[in-house]
C-alpha cells in the first residue's frame, strides 16, 4: 500500500545504519517483514474486489469513457468542465475503478458540503452493488463512514484539508477528484494550492478537478507543466430546453398600473401557483434563508395548488445545511404526488433533487463578505451571479423540458456578475493568515492561490492580528526578550 511507503522506507533506513554500525538489527528486520506482508496482503485483499460496472448510454460522461480515461492516464491533472446532468459525480469514481484505480492508495473525492458528500457516495455504492461503508464510504465531521477496505471515499474538502496535518504528502490516496471547483470556497483554494505544491513530489498522484461552470482555462493555466496547460475536456449535460420566464416583483400583475410592488413571498406564491396550473411535476424555489424556507412553507403549506385532492395534496420538502441527516434524506425519496423543494443554494450544482420539472428562482443567496468599515465578516443576502442563476435553472431540465421563473427581470440578469467572486476576495485576510498558520502553509504571499490577494490587504490582515494580540511579529518577540518586564 502506498500509505506504508514511508514507513518502510524508514525501517530499511534504520535497518541499514544499524548495519553498518554493526548493531544488532535482528528485532527491526522481523518487524519490517510483518508490516510488509500485512501491507501486501491488504493491498491484494482489495485488488480481489471486482464490481460489475453497469454503465448508463444516455450520460455524457459515459460517451465518452474511453476519452476520460485515456486523458486521465496521460496527465497527471486533469480538468473536466461537466454541464448539469453530465453524471460527473457519480460516473468518475467508477471510471476510475475500471482503470484500476484505488487499490494501492484511496480514491479521494471532494464536496463543499456534506449533504452532498453522503448522497454521492450512497449513489455510487448503490451503482457498485457494493454497501455504504465497505468499499464506497464517505467521511465528515463527526461522522466516519469508511474503513480499510475502502477504494472510494468521498469527504468534504474541508476534511481532506484538515488530513495534510498528519499526512503530509496525501500517502493514503491515489487519486483526488475536487468537484464543484467553480465555488471558490476558502477550504477549495486551499487545498488546490496545497495540492500544485505536493503534485511534483508526488508523480504517481492523480489529480481531477471538475465542476459545472468552471472558468477551465485559468485551472488548466494554474496546473500547467513545462509552459503547457492541463488537459481540458469539456462534457456537455444532458438535460432539455429549459424555458425562461421574467416575473420581476416590481412588474404589475393585474390590469392596474399603479399596484404596489408585490413582496417576495406573493412573487413565490405566485410563479408555483402558475407552474402548478401547467404541469403537475416537482417544483424545487431556490430561497436565501432557512428563515425564508420555513415562511414559504407555512405559506405554500396553507394553499390548495391545481391538481390536488383531499387525500392527495402537495407536499413541501425544505431543504438546507442545518436539517439532520433523516430530514435531507427525505428529498431523494420518490412521492406518488406533486413536491414542492424548498432550498437554498445547496441544491444549486452539489446535488441534484430528482424528478425537478420547475424552477422558481428568487435570484438571491446568503454570501459572505467582509466589511472594511465594520471590520467583521458579515452574510448579506445578495444577488446570485449569471452562472448561479444558469445552474439553478438547469435543475429542471433533467427529466424533461423545464420552466424557469426568474423573481427578476431580464435586465436585471443581464447586469449581474458572470461568475461568483471567490471567497478569498470576499472574506477578512486576518482569518486566511490564522488559517495559513494553523494549516503549517507558508507565507501567505508564497502560497500558489490561484487569485492571490493584493499585498496591501495581506499587510492590513496581519495588522489586524497584531492589533488583536492573536500574533507576535519577530520584532515585538525580540523586544519583549530585551525588556522582560513590558
Amino acid at each position: 500500500m502506498h500509505a506504508d511507503q514511508f514507513a518502510l522506507r524508514q525501517m530499511l533506513r534504520s535497518i541499514a545504519a544499524a548495519e553498518k554500525a554493526g548493531r544488532p538489527f535482528d528485532r527491526l528486520l522481523g518487524k519490517l517483514q510483518g508490516q510488509l506482508q500485512r501491507s501486501l496482503q491488504r493491498r491484494q485483499q482489495r485488488a480481489s474486489w471486482r464490481p460489475q460496472l453497469q454503465w448508463d448510454p444516455e450520460l455524457p460522461v459515459v460517451a465518452r469513457r474511453q476519452e476520460v480515461m485515456d486523458t486521465i492516464a496521460a496527465s497527471q491533472v486533469v480538468v473536466l468542465c461537466g454541464e448539469t446532468g453530465s453524471g460527473k459525480s457519480t460516473q468518475l469514481p467508477k471510471i476510475l475503478t475500471e482503470m484500476g484505480r484505488g487499490i494501492a492508495g484511496v480514491i479521494g473525492h471532494t464536496q463543499p458540503r456534506r449533504i452532498a458528500a453522503r448522497s454521492v457516495s450512497a449513489r455510487v455504492a448503490e451503482e457498485l452493488g457494493c454497501k455504504l461503508g465497505q468499499e464506497v464510504g464517505y467521511r465528515i465531521r463527526f461522522t466516519d463512514s469508511s474503513g480499510p477496505l475502502t477504494r472510494i471515499r468521498l469527504m468534504t474538502d474541508g476534511i481532506l484539508l484538515a488530513e495534510t496535518q498528519n499526512d503530509r504528502w496525501l500517502d493514503q490516496y491515489d487519486t483526488i477528484i475536487v468537484d464543484e471547483a467553480h465555488e471558490r470556497s476558502l477550504n477549495i483554494d486551499f487545498l488546490l494550492g496545497y495540492l500544485k505544491r505536493l503534485l511534483p513530489r508526488r508523480r504517481d498522484l492523480k489529480l481531477i478537478i471538475t465542476s459545472a461552470t468552471i472558468d477551465a482555462a485559468r485551472f488548466a493555466e494554474h496546473f500547467g507543466t513545462a509552459g503547457r496547460p492541463a488537459p481540458v475536456l469539456q462534457i456537455s449535460g444532458r438535460t432539455w430546453p429549459v424555458e425562461i420566464r421574467y416575473r420581476p416583483l416590481d412588474e404589475p400583475q393585474g390590469d392596474g398600473a399603479d399596484e404596489e410592488p408585490r413582496d417576495w413571498l406573493d412573487g413565490v406564491a405566485d410563479a408555483v401557483q402558475e407552474l402548478a396550473r401547467e404541469n403537475s411535476g416537482d417544483i424545487l424555489v431556490f430561497l436565501p434563508t432557512e428563515r425564508d424556507i420555513r415562511e414559504t412553507a407555512k405559506v405554500l403549506g396553507g394553499r390548495r395548488l391545481p391538481g390536488d385532492l383531499p387525500e392527495r395534496s402537495t407536499e413541501i420538502v425544505p431543504l438546507f445545511g442545518r436539517l439532520s441527516m433523516e430530514e435531507q434524506t427525505r428529498v431523494f425519496a420518490t412521492s406518488p404526488h406533486r413536491r414542492i423543494v424548498l432550498a437554498t443554494n445547496v441544491a444549486e450544482s452539489s446535488l441534484t433533487v430528482p424528478g425537478i420539472r420547475a424552477v422558481v428562482d428568487t435570484g438571491t443567496a446568503r454570501i459572505s463578505r467582509y466589511s472594511a468599515r465594520s471590520r467583521m465578516q458579515r452574510l448579506p443576502v445578495e444577488p446570485v451571479s449569471q452562472a448561479s442563476a444558469n445552474q439553478r435553472a438547469g435543475r429542471c431540465g433533467r427529466v424533461g423540458p423545464g420552466i424557469c421563473i426568474r423573481l427578476y427581470s431580464q435586465a436585471d440578469y443581464n447586469t449581474r456578475e458572470a461568475f461568483t467572486a471567490p471567497e478569498i476576495q470576499r472574506t477578512n485576510l486576518a482569518a486566511v493568515i490564522l488559517r495559513t498558520l494553523s494549516l503549517k502553509l507558508g507565507n501567505l504571499e508564497d502560497f500558489p492561490f490561484l487569485d492571490p490577494p493584493k499585498v496591501s490587504v495581506i499587510r492590513e490582515g496581519y495588522r489586524t492580528l497584531e492589533e488583536l494580540g492573536a500574533i507576535v511579529t519577530e520584532a515585538a518577540a525580540a523586544a519583549a526578550r530585551q525588556d522582560p518586564a513590558a
